[in-house]
């Protein structure tokens, strides 16, 4: 795995923090961690995306970021996980990963 695909991996991880951030956030310690863990994630995204094709990078992204909140949704914030719900959340997996598969390094 490249480094760009490892951060795009990175991003996709303080994507979920932000995301939770947004709406868990009560203190201004925890809106700072939020703001942080968004300019954290865009550079990220940003930097892989001048060396990978942007609309894998992007796809691989929002779809890491919303298995991850789907799962910490379920482990941290007990909402239900039902035989559908996992299972919907594999075939996206399986689509990142057929995307990181099919997909080249851009020429720099």
């Amino acid at each position: 795995m490249t480094k760009y695909w490892l951060g795009i991996v990175v991003a996709s991880f303080f994507e979920v923090s932000w995301v939770v951030g947004l709406k868990h956030a009560d203190s201004a310690l925890e809106w700072i961690g939020t703001i942080i863990s968004i300019i954290i994630s865009f550079t990220v995204l940003i930097k892989a995306s001048n060396h990978l094709p942007v609309g894998t990078v992007y796809a691989v992204f929002v779809g890491l970021g919303t298995v991850g909140t789907v799962i910490l949704d379920i482990v941290l914030f007990d909402q239900e996980a039902s035989v559908m719900k996992l299972g919907l959340i594999g075939i996206l997996l399986l689509g990142v990963i057929g995307l990181k598969l099919v997909s080249g390094e851009a020429e720099a």
